[in-house]
């Protein structure tokens, strides 16, 4: 697969990743309804993430040095965590009693979420800060994700409007990234991606 078309891709996935952050933030917020279709689509926004992370990293990866390759793989990581926590209060916890729930996340559930969001925090940290010092993508593209990253990696542990707010400006962090990997993607012709 050529470069350039691995970007569209990722920058096309980062739109998709803006687009659910905002309709999950709706959701949460009350704007739109809760029903199947809306926690059927939640945990994608950061599956979509992923793709969009992967691609920003590509791009930027000569630049970014170690500390960008760090921040890629504790974000990537919590990415993947995040998915699997979205999956799991979306696709299992809804259906079972409030009391079983309230056990699960004060044991080693929530000990494990805990953790995820940690890690979440730490890799969206290193690679905003690795980003910033590549200078290959929009300085305030990566501080608007970086910076709702954190309190969107927080669900319950922030106040909602918090919470709420970090995930509008990460997607339109992400949602920028991606547009301008799209845009990048068109103005550059690349080699294929070497075996």
């Amino acid at each position: 697969m050529e470069l350039n078309r691995l970007y569209r891709v990722a920058g096309t996935a980062g739109l998709a990743c803006a687009l659910l952050l905002a309709v999950n933030a709706a959701r949460r917020s009350g704007a739109l309804p809760e029903n199947d279709l809306t926690h059927a689509i939640a945990p994608f926004a950061a599956l979509f993430g992923l793709f969009a992370l992967s691609g920003l990293y590509l791009w930027q990866r000569a630049e970014a040095g170690v500390l960008g390759c760090i921040g890629y793989g504790l974000n990537a990581a919590g990415l993947a965590g995040a998915f699997a926590i979205e999956y799991t209060l979306h696709f299992v916890f809804r259906y079972l009693d409030d009391g079983v729930v309230d056990g699960l996340v004060e044991g080693a559930t929530g000990m494990a979420f805990r953790a995820t969001a940690l890690v979440l925090i730490t890799g969206t940290v290193l690679f905003g800060v690795s980003s910033w010092r590549a200078r290959r993508l929009p300085a305030v593209a990566v501080a608007l994700y970086t910076a709702g990253m954190v309190p969107g990696s927080l669900r319950n542990a922030v106040p909602e409007p918090v919470y709420l707010g970090g995930l509008l400006l990460a997607a339109v962090g992400v949602g920028w990234l991606g547009w301008t990997l799209i845009g990048r993607s068109a103005a550059t012709r690349q080699d294929p991606v070497p075996a």
